[in-house]
C-alpha cells in the first residue's frame, strides 16, 4: 500500500502540521483525529489497515492531519476566547492550505474532498462539509459530540456560534440552507453502548434537525454493545466507506 509521510507549513498554525497520506488513487479524504490529536492514529489503531481493500484497489485515498484539537477544546489552560480562535485558525489551514495540498497531489484544482473522523473527529468532520459544502461533498461522523460548547466551559459567543453544529444547523436558511442541500451528504454513526453517553443524544438530534431542513443524511445507530472504541469505528468506517465507495 503506498504511504507517505510529510510536514506541511502552516502559516494559519504558526507551525508545521504533521501528516501521514495512504492510497496511491480514488476519492481523498481528510481523516480528522480524535481528542488525541495525531496524525498517525488511524494507522496506530489499525483503521488503514481495515480500510486496505479500498486503498489498495484505488477506491480511496486517505489524507490524516495532526489536529490542534488539545489546545482547542480539551485543555483549559487559555481563555475560551483563545481557543475558539484556536479551533477556528485550524479551519483555516483546512481550508487555505491542506485543500490545496491535497488538490495538487491529486492532480485536480477543483476536486471535491471528502470528510471523516471520530469522537471529536466527527465534530470537525461535520462542521467542515456543512459549512463549506462546496468544498467537501461527503462527512462520515463516528459517535460524534456536535454541541461545542461544553468543551469551552459553557462560554457562548458569535465564533462559537458559527462552529456549532447543533446551534447553527437550526437556522440554516436560504441560499446557505440551499448549498448544503444540494451539495453536502452527512453519515452520522453511533453506537448505544459503554462510552456512548452524549454522543448518541447529540447525533439523533443533530441527525433529525439535518432531515427537517432536507439535507442529506443518514443517522445510522447501531446496539446496546456497541461501545465509543476503535473496534466498533473499524467496522461502521468499514461498512460505510465500502457503501459509499466500494
Amino acid at each position: 500500500m503506498h504511504e507517505k509521510y510529510t510536514r506541511i507549513a502552516s502559516p494559519e498554525l504558526g507551525r508545521d502540521v504533521h501528516l501521514w497520506q495512504f492510497g496511491h488513487f480514488g476519492p481523498p479524504v481528510i481523516v480528522f483525529p480524535t481528542a488525541a490529536g495525531f496524525a498517525h492514529e488511524w494507522q496506530s489503531q489499525g483503521m488503514v489497515e481495515a480500510l486496505a481493500p479500498l486503498l489498495r484497489a484505488g477506491r480511496l485515498k486517505l489524507y490524516c492531519p495532526e489536529s490542534n484539537v488539545a489546545e482547542a477544546l480539551t485543555r483549559k489552560d487559555n481563555s475560551p476566547e483563545w481557543r475558539i480562535g484556536r479551533y477556528q485558525a485550524y479551519e483555516r489551514f483546512v481550508l487555505d492550505t491542506l485543500v490545496p495540498y491535497i488538490r495538487a497531489d491529486c492532480h485536480s484544482p477543483n476536486l471535491r474532498i471528502a470528510t471523516a473522523g471520530a469522537s471529536l473527529g466527527a465534530l470537525y468532520s461535520a462542521n467542515m462539509a456543512l459549512k463549506h459544502p462546496d468544498t467537501f461533498w461527503w462527512s462520515l461522523c463516528l459517535s460524534g459530540r456536535y454541541e461545542l460548547r461544553p468543551f469551552l466551559d459553557g462560554h457562548d459567543s458569535l465564533d462559537v456560534y458559527l462552529n456549532n453544529p447543533l446551534a447553527y444547523a437550526y437556522n440554516l436558511t436560504g441560499a446557505a440552507l440551499e448549498r448544503v442541500r444540494q451539495r453536502a451528504r452527512i453519515t452520522l454513526v453511533c453506537g448505544q453502548g459503554k462510552w456512548e453517553e452524549g454522543c448518541i443524544e447529540e447525533t439523533q438530534e443533530l441527525g433529525a434537525i439535518l432531515a427537517k431542513k432536507g439535507i442529506s443524511v443518514h443517522t445510522d445507530i447501531w446496539g446496546n454493545d456497541v461501545s465509543h472504541d476503535w473496534v466498533w469505528w473499524k467496522r461502521q468506517a468499514q461498512y460505510h466507506f465500502h457503501r459509499r465507495l466500494g
